[in-house]
Order: structure tokens, then C-alpha cells, then sequence
């Protein structure tokens, strides 16, 4: 149900009523009546290119039964907000569904987050590690090398 609409991801208002367990028109009245809650980032109307490409996508009858008004359509916090100001069973359990989501969600970004900076933090220790280590090899080489061959002494009478 969710599609990409000028490069946004977004649900059809009928779509979105039918989630919600209402009518479309019910929705839109909902919303009309709210607009003051509804910005351009969380709701537009399609335009007419728009709404023609997504009938050959979808396959949204065009006979007398189908859509005679351009749909509108909801971002994820457009349809948040559409819940919130529906009164329906269904529009209150999905609002409460989407908040707990984002909060899972906003906790799953901060222990990556955290994972990530502990990574850094081993990194850097890592990193530490290896140049001491580096250091200490260098002045230990000379010992693991063999010592040097002594010359030997000539046997005999040396003048």
C-alpha cells in the first residue's frame, strides 16, 4: 500500500480509511475539519500526471464506480496524525501501534548509536595497541636477532 510519490513514501487516502476502518470520505471530512494538523510534509493532493501514472500502476478503475476527485495521500506522520483525529476503534489502536513503533524504533537508533561509538571507542584502542606494539617489536628485533660471529683467533705464531 505504500508507494513513492515525488520521491516520498506515502499511503492513498483509501487506503489509509480502509486501515482505519472508515469510509474515504469519512477520512478526508476528518481531515478538512483539521488542517491546521495536516502540513504539506505530512499530506498533498496528487495531481492530475500523478494520479494517471498511478492508475497504470495500480490498476484504479476508471468506469463510473472509481475516483472522480484527485486523491490525496498520507507521509507515515500524516497518517499518524490522520488517526488521532478519527474516532474510530480501529484509527485508536493503530495510533497507539504506530507510536509504540517509532519508539521501538527511536530505541533501536540509540543502541546502534551506542554500539557504534562503543565500536569507535575499541577502535581507537585497538589502534593504541598496535603502534606500542609496533614500537616495542622494534626495539626487541635487535635482540631476537643472532648475535654477531666473533672472528677467530688464528692458530700459531702471529708476527
Amino acid at each position: 500500500m505504500i508507494l513513492t510519490v515525488r520521491e516520498t513514501k506515502v499511503i492513498l487516502d483509501s487506503d489509509l480509511a480502509m486501515l482505519y476502518g472508515v469510509e474515504t470520505k469519512t477520512l478526508n471530512r476528518a481531515v478538512k475539519r483539521n488542517l491546521a494538523r495536516f502540513p504539506q510534509s505530512f499530506m498533498f493532493q496528487l495531481q492530475r500526471e500523478e494520479f494517471a501514472n498511478l492508475k497504470c500502476q495500480i490498476g484504479t478503475s476508471s468506469s463510473y464506480g472509481g475516483k472522480r476527485k484527485l486523491p490525496y495521500v498520507f507521509t507515515e506522520h500524516g497518517a499518524l496524525m490522520a488517526a488521532n483525529v478519527l474516532s474510530s476503534p480501529k484509527a485508536v489502536k493503530m495510533s497507539v501501534a504506530l507510536i509504540e513503533a517509532f519508539v521501538r524504533l527511536r530505541q533501536e537508533l540509540t543502541s546502534t548509536r551506542e554500539l557504534a561509538r562503543r565500536r569507535a571507542e575499541i577502535e581507537k584502542t585497538v589502534m593504541t595497541h598496535d603502534r606500542a606494539l609496533g614500537k616495542l617489536f622494534e626495539v626487541i628485533k635487535p635482540l631476537l636477532m643472532p648475535p654477531p660471529e666473533l672472528p677467530k683467533k688464528k692458530i700459531g705464531f702471529h708476527p
